[in-house]
């Protein structure tokens, strides 16, 4: 037997993990590492699962190409598929422009070394404006109103969960999640030791999830409405004087008339939560010795997501807890933050063909892929790459999706099984075994409660017929780059490393690592902050603690003002519609999400060990709704966009009003046995992919209306006459 030490790749929670294999490689148990200063022992159902997700016998062991006589996915050899990839690509580009050919990441590639070193190079390289990712799924709110008020939309500013005295948590559940661009390993037992220290953690959800059982307070708010909660509270700490800022900022005075309508009062309709409340939140947020505000997917995947977001670190700056101990700070990573460009932030350098949506980041919003696949003339994709994605579940109106995809002239995956989006594609690219790749987080770090770092080698060793995902994405790097299928992969590195040492180029020589990937990872670290180096990392295998968070804000800091700026003109410009809103009626039922314990995405339920209990496709709806709607076991969803029909279960812990689904099911053409056999429904069969965020171009989730209603209704009965 052998033991290997490992982070945890299946979240952004970076657990060590203790493992321990057999000869053959398989993995007989799985423990938390004990002496991981982070996350100290702490395992989750997802990481106790980790060998039998690596080990699944559906994921693929060598490539797949379609034949282009019969149309069926067959298997192949490496250079087969290479060559088919190259000839696809080559073939797109020549006859329709590299605007054609559209790059999709999802989300394992930000976990994942290879996913986040060859990010940049392959978008820079194919040079296309149809890039888009996972990011304007659930996350791209943060980053823009990160961006408007920082400079840096990678400047996420986390709670310093540790120290804080007073944490308000709004449309997250980290006791289930471990945190969601907070990484936090044992993200219960921290808010247990908040409320041990005498701490309050209050919790502002739809639904009584885990996390709001766990706090001192829980207030249900109507899905969507966070803004005006938020906007009561920050024209509370305004009217009444309970400011007290202090770092730099400007836009003070615009925040104040933006704030103006917002009064508790005015905002207790439409939010649900009573003014006095709200009032009280505010008054309790200045008073607290130190205190945070931390908004997850439930703000970020509404109409409104970007202002949530602004505003939960507006209210983080008026009430002096910005960039402090106990309040929100940021994090700082091991190795050299090359994703951090030191320009303002900036949105709009061009916008999408056919809905004139601005760039952001570099990328599209998903939810206007397939109008960009559907629609002809100048531009249109007429192939596509996709990594470690599966938008034909994940994206808004993903069925729509899912139909153009077939469409498409051609389609390369990279990516371990066959499934609901690869099943569409002309090759696929399986990556190896998570056990036979290195690992080290380079953007999570960034979103850290505490600075540490880890690296573990690969456990064990890639065999003859397989392909390292560097080396598969190196491979089509090089191939976008204008070179044949049969190109070194080792050139794409040594190109990253010139680049990368272009003003040390003496250091090149002295560069520790078994491949390219690894060099690229020592020479990064070399040039961090830490000044750490591969051979540091090797010897601390249980991971580094690199100290408590530590005030830098004006070292990242870069708006054009050298100021946090409070009301930024793009937020600032899309508080009117909201304003409008509060006008509006409430509508009779809206649906939201859910996030399981044992569940992430959508390759994360073909393992059986990791289906049933509470990680089911259900339908939660309010007893009061049951009985007023007439529900059975079953009842038919129906919005905008489309329907599903799906198992009841009915709960007390969602309030009236609100259906909730999760994300990431509708299992029905896969190759993922036990995903087929518990396939749920797509709950994006609902989303309206029309419907975005208009600051950040995120996907709407949360509060989508939608009728509920008998599985009975509606249906046409068939009637057999008589001969």
């Amino acid at each position: 037997m052998k033991t290997a030490l490992r982070t945890c790749p299946l979240c952004e929670t970076a657990c060590g993990l203790r493992l321990t294999l057999d000869d053959a490689g398989s993995v007989l148990r799985v423990e938390g590492d004990q002496d991981d200063p982070f996350s100290k022992g702490f395992l989750c159902p997802k990481g106790a699962a980790l060998g039998k997700l690596d080990e699944d016998p559906d994921r693929l062991a060598q490539p797949l190409v379609r034949d282009r006589v019969d149309g069926k996915l067959r298997p192949a050899s490496w250079d087969e598929a290479f060559a088919e990839v190259h000839r696809g690509l080559t073939e797109t580009m020549a006859a329709h422009g590299r605007d054609a050919v559209a790059l999709y990441f999802g989300n394992p590639t930000f976990h994942t070394m290879a996913g986040f070193l060859y990010r940049q190079p392959l978008t820079q390289v194919l040079g296309s404006r149809n890039v888009y990712s996972a990011s304007t799924i659930d996350q791209m709110p943060k980053h823009v109103a990160s961006g408007l008020m920082f400079g840096d939309a990678f400047a996420v500013a986390v709670p310093d969960l540790d120290r804080t005295d007073y944490m308000l948590i709004l449309g997250a559940n980290p006791v289930e999640s471990n945190g969601s661009l907070c990484v936090a390993p044992n993200f219960k037992g921290r808010l247990r030791a908040l409320q041990e220290r005498g701490g309050k953690v209050v919790v502002v959800d739809p639904r009584r999830t885990r996390t709001a059982e766990l706090a001192d307070e829980h207030l249900f708010i109507r899905p969507g409405t966070d803004p005006y909660l938020l906007f009561g509270i920050v024209h509370t700490l305004l009217a009444e004087g309970l400011t007290a800022l202090d770092v730099e900022v400007t836009g003070l005075d615009e925040l104040r008339a933006l704030a103006r309508d917002f009064t508790p009062e005015a905002v207790e309709a439409a939010c649900g939560v009573p003014a006095a409340t709200t009032v009280r939140l505010a008054r309790e947020l200045a008073a607290a010795p130190s205190a945070s505000v931390y908004a997850r997917i439930g703000t970020c995947t509404a109409e409104f997501g970007s202002t949530a977001q602004w505003l939960v670190d507006v209210i983080n700056a008026l009430t002096g807890n910005l960039d402090r101990p106990g309040g929100v700070m940021f994090a700082k990573t091991a190795a050299l933050e090359i994703f951090r460009n030191g320009q303002p932030f900036t949105t709009g350098a061009w916008h999408s063909r056919v809905r004139g949506l601005p760039e952001v980041l570099g990328e599209f919003p998903v939810a206007t892929m397939a109008d960009e696949i559907e629609t002809p003339g100048e531009g249109q994709i007429r192939a596509l790459i996709t990594i470690g994605g599966n938008p034909a579940l994940s994206a808004p109106g993903a069925p729509r999706l899912a139909r153009a995809l077939s469409d498409l002239d051609f389609m390369v995956c990279v990516d371990p099984y066959l499934n609901e989006t690869t099943r569409h594609a002309n090759v696929i690219l399986p990556p190896p075994r998570m056990l036979q790749s290195p690992h080290f987080d380079f953007l999570v770090q960034i979103i850290m409660v505490r600075n540490y770092a880890r690296f573990s080698p690969p456990a064990l060793p890639l065999r003859e017929d397989q392909r390292s995902e560097a080396a598969i994405l190196a491979k089509l790097l090089l191939m976008l780059a204008g070179q044949g299928p049969d190109a070194d992969p080792a050139g794409a590195e040594e190109m990253f490393l010139g680049q990368l040492l272009a003003t040390v180029p003496e250091m090149r020589a002295g560069l520790d690592g078994d491949d390219g990937t690894e060099q690229i990872l020592d020479a990064l670290l070399k040039l961090g902050s830490y000044g750490l180096s591969l051979e540091a990392m090797r010897e601390a295998p249980h991971g580094l603690d690199l100290g408590p968070l530590q005030p830098r804000l004006p070292e990242i800091l870069c708006t054009a003002s050298g100021r946090v700026d409070l009301a930024p003109a793009a937020l600032a410009a899309d508080v009117p519609r909201l304003l409008e809103r509060l006008r509006d009626p409430v509508p009779e039922m809206v649906l939201i999400g859910r996030r399981h314990l044992r569940s992430n995405n959508s390759w994360m339920h073909n393992v059986p060990s990791l289906i049933g209990g509470s990680n089911r496709c259900t339908l939660q709806i309010h007893p009061e709704d049951v009985a007023r709607l007439g529900l059975g076991d079953r009842a038919r969803v129906r919005s905008a966009a489309g329907e599903v029909e799906v198992v009841v279960e009915a709960t007390e812990t969602i309030m009236p009003g609100v259906v909730s689904l999760p994300h990431g099911w509708g299992h029905e053409e896969t190759g993922q046995t036990v995903a087929r056999k518990n396939a749920g429904v797509n709950a994006n069969a609902l989303t309206d992919a029309a419907v975005v965020d208009p600051v950040s171009g995120n996907a709407v989730f949360n509060g989508v209306p939608v009728s509920v209603m008998p599985v009975a209704a509606g249906l046409l009965v068939e009637v057999a006459l008589p001969a």
